[in-house]
């Protein structure tokens, strides 16, 4: 499955044996080489109150606390196998609990919960209680303006005039592994287009450059908006395609957007 073009191979955790090692096994299947290939692992759960849980797994086999595309397709894989059939869905994840609502032309639409904007919340060095707007950050030589925001998990956005021109296969890891964030970090180079439209390029923690990322929107679109730059709505295009972020007065974020089947299959573990 994929939303805007950030793919994911999608299991049941019913289907599994209980002892499955999940990192190993995302190592395996997200290898374009030698598995089905994909920015990550996804698998559904129930929790003990029947409801639906997500958890993820990146490329290098670490477990991430959220994924926006990945939980757009979450929403898409529930109905389609058949688990739900209701258009908003609690689900639990590493970040919270999120909403997922279908919506009639296709999209899918995800209450983000709250940004987190404190160093303590982001797991950024330094006083817990102060927040990173706009300062300067430099890795490889190069040196941005950063501000910092977690979506559930940690991101770090740059304003630049041209993102086209940035150089995302040396920067990127070298910024994931900033000083600053011990748990690395997802980096993102953004351009503003007008009020109401960015550019994003993407760096993910734990995949490297992907088509699209969903908490990094979010990320993106509330960083501008704190540095004057947007609105509270706006239209976030990535390599893959758009999403529509809205941050609200209250510092809630909503995320829209598509998410599709490419195809189904079958892995047999311990292949």
């Amino acid at each position: 499955m994929h939303g805007i073009g950030n793919d994911f191979v999608m299991m049941r955790a019913d289907q599994c044996p209980a002892d499955t090692d999940w990192s190993a096994l995302a190592q395996q299947t997200c290898s374009r080489r030698f598995g089905v290939g994909a920015d990550g692992l996804i698998f559904a759960d129930r929790t003990p109150t029947g409801g639906f849980a997500m958890r993820m797994w990146n490329p290098d086999g670490s477990e991430s606390e959220m994924c926006g595309n990945g939980v757009r397709c979450f929403a898409l894989y529930l109905r389609d196998q058949g688990l739900t059939d209701a258009t908003e869905i609690p689900v639990e994840t590493g970040a919270g609990t999120l909403v997922l609502r279908l919506t009639e032309d296709g999209q899918v639409a995800v209450a983000m919960g709250r940004a987190r904007l404190t160093r303590g919340e982001i797991g950024m060095t330094g006083p817990a209680d102060q927040e990173c707007v706009d300062e300067p950050v430099t890795a490889k030589g190069e040196t941005f303006r950063g501000t910092a925001v977690s979506m559930g998990n940690p991101h770090l956005v740059m304003p630049v005039a041209d993102v086209q021109a940035i150089a995302l296969e040396q920067l990127g890891p070298a910024f994931e592994h900033h000083e600053w964030f011990p748990a690395r970090v997802n980096a993102h180079w953004v351009q503003v287009v007008s009020r109401d439209h960015i550019i994003q390029r993407t760096w993910e923690r734990g995949a490297g450059i992907t088509l699209a990322c969903g908490t990094g929107a979010c990320a993106a679109a509330v960083s501008t908006f704190r540095l004057g730059l947007t609105d509270r709505k706006v239209r976030v295009s990535l390599p893959g395609g758009d999403l529509v972020i809205e941050y609200t007065e209250d510092g809630q974020v909503t995320m829209t957007g598509p998410a599709a089947t490419v195809y189904t299959g079958e892995w047999e573990l311990g292949e």
